[in-house]
C-alpha cells in the first residue's frame, strides 16, 4: 500500500513565501507584485517587509492568496576592511509568517530600531505584542529567544539566505526551532550568490532538527522574480489551509522540475516528477544513489530502497537546464512504520 509523504488529496498552489515591497526596501507595490506573481502561475505570496507586520488581506480573492508576515535582521558589529578593501557585516534574516489569518499582531519587533527603507512609515499602522521594542543583538541567544517567542506567537518561522549573510556552519548550526531553511534564494542568486545550499541543509538535519526547505524569491527587484518558489499541497487556497499544509510539511521546493508523487511502498521510497536528467536519494548516511536519464532520454519515475537506520530520507530532481526541486526531509522510522 502506498503511504504519500506528500498527499495524494488536493491541488498543488504555487508560492513566494519571502518577499518586499515599497513598504520597505522593495521596488514594487504590493498591488505590483501581486499582478505579476498572478500572470506567472502563481497563487500564494508571503508578504514579509523589513520589521513591520502590514497585512493584506485586502489582497487575497478567489485566485490569489496574501499571507502576512515580516523579516527580521540580526546584525553584526561592522568588520574591518580587509586587503582588498571590501567590508561588510554578518548577518542573520528570518522571516516569520502568521499561521492564523487572524493573527495580525507583531512579536518581537521594534517601533523605533531596526527600519529598513520605507518601513519607518508603517510603524503606527502595526499591532505590537508586549515584546514590542525587543532590542537584538546578533547571537545565537538572542535569535534563539526570537524564535521562541515569535513560535510560541503562531509564526512560521524560515532562516534565510546564508550565503549572502556571509554565516558560515559555527554560525547558523547554532540557531534552534526555525520550521523550514531556504534552500534556494533567487534575489541573491540574481545578484551572483551561491544561494543553493542542499549542504546547508543535510547541516541542519544532521544535528536532528526537525526543519524543512522552501525556495523563495526574496523579491526586491525584476531581476530577482520568478527563480524560486515553494509548491504547496493543500485541499483549497485558503489561509489556515496552506499555512497548515506549511506546518506538516506537504510542499516541496523548485527551481523549476514538478514533483507529481512522493510516497514509500514496499520499502522504497518512490518518486514521480516532470521529464528530468536525474533523480538523486539522499541520506544521513554514505548510502546516495542516482537514477540518471540515458543521452537523448529523460527520466520521470525512480524508487530506492530505505531502512529504518538511514536517518532521514530526501529528494534531488535536476532537469535538462541544470535547476532543482528538493524534497523535504523524511524520518525513516516514521515513514516505515
Amino acid at each position: 500500500m502506498k503511504k504519500f509523504l506528500i498527499p495524494n488529496e488536493g491541488k498543488f498552489f504555487k508560492a513566494n513565501l519571502h518577499c518586499h515591497t515599497t513598504i520597505s526596501d522593495g521596488k514594487f507595490t504590493p498591488e505590483e507584485i501581486k499582478k505579476a506573481y498572478l500572470e506567472k502561475g502563481y497563487s500564494v505570496i508571503a508578504y514579509t517587509d523589513h520589521d513591520v507586520l502590514v497585512c493584506h488581506d485586502d489582497l487575497t480573492d478567489d485566485n490569489f492568496l496574501a499571507l502576512n508576515g515580516y523579516e527580521m535582521e540580526f546584525n553584526h558589529a561592522e568588520l574591518p576592511d580587509d586587503n582588498s578593501g571590501r567590508s561588510g557585516k554578518k548577518t542573520a534574516h528570518i522571516c516569520f509568517i502568521a499561521i492564523d489569518k487572524d493573527n495580525k499582531t507583531a512579536c518581537c519587533l521594534h517601533r523605533g530600531k531596526y527600519l529598513i527603507g520605507n518601513s519607518k512609515n508603517y510603524v503606527e499602522s502595526c499591532k505590537y505584542d508586549s515584546t514590542a521594542d525587543f532590542e537584538r543583538e546578533y547571537s545565537p541567544e538572542c535569535i534563539n529567544t526570537v524564535i521562541k517567542k515569535c513560535r510560541e506567537a503562531g509564526y512560521f518561522i524560515t532562516y534565510n539566505h546564508p550565503t549572502w549573510s556571509t554565516e558560515r556552519y559555527y554560525d547558523y548550526i547554532n540557531y534552534k526551532g526555525m520550521h523550514a531553511m531556504e534552500i534556494v534564494n533567487g534575489e541573491c542568486q540574481a545578484l551572483g550568490y551561491d544561494e543553493y545550499n542542499p549542504r546547508v541543509y543535510d547541516d541542519f538535519l544532521d544535528v536532528n532538527n526537525k526543519i524543512y526547505c522552501v525556495a523563495t524569491d526574496d523579491t526586491h527587484r525584476q531581476t530577482g522574480m520568478f527563480i524560486g518558489w515553494t509548491m504547496i499541497k493543500a485541499p483549497c487556497l485558503e489561509y489556515n489551509e496552506i499555512t497548515k499544509a506549511l506546518l506538516y510539511g506537504n510542499f516541496y521546493a523548485s527551481e523549476g522540475p514538478e514533483i507529481k508523487e512522493l510516497y514509500v511502498e514496499d520499502g522504497f521510497l518512490c518518486i514521480e516528477t516532470s521529464p528530468s536528467k536525474e533523480i538523486c536519494f539522499v541520506n544521513s548516511k554514505r548510502r546516495s544513489k542516482k537514477e540518471t536519464a540515458k543521452d537523448g532520454e529523460f527520466v520521470t519515475f525512480a524508487k530506492f530502497p530505505i531502512f529504518d537506520n538511514d536517518g532521514y530520507v530526501r529528494v534531488t530532481v535536476i532537469d535538462e537546464k541544470g535547476k532543482h526541486a528538493n524534497t523535504n526531509a523524511y524520518d525513516t522510522k516514521e515513514i516505515l512504520k
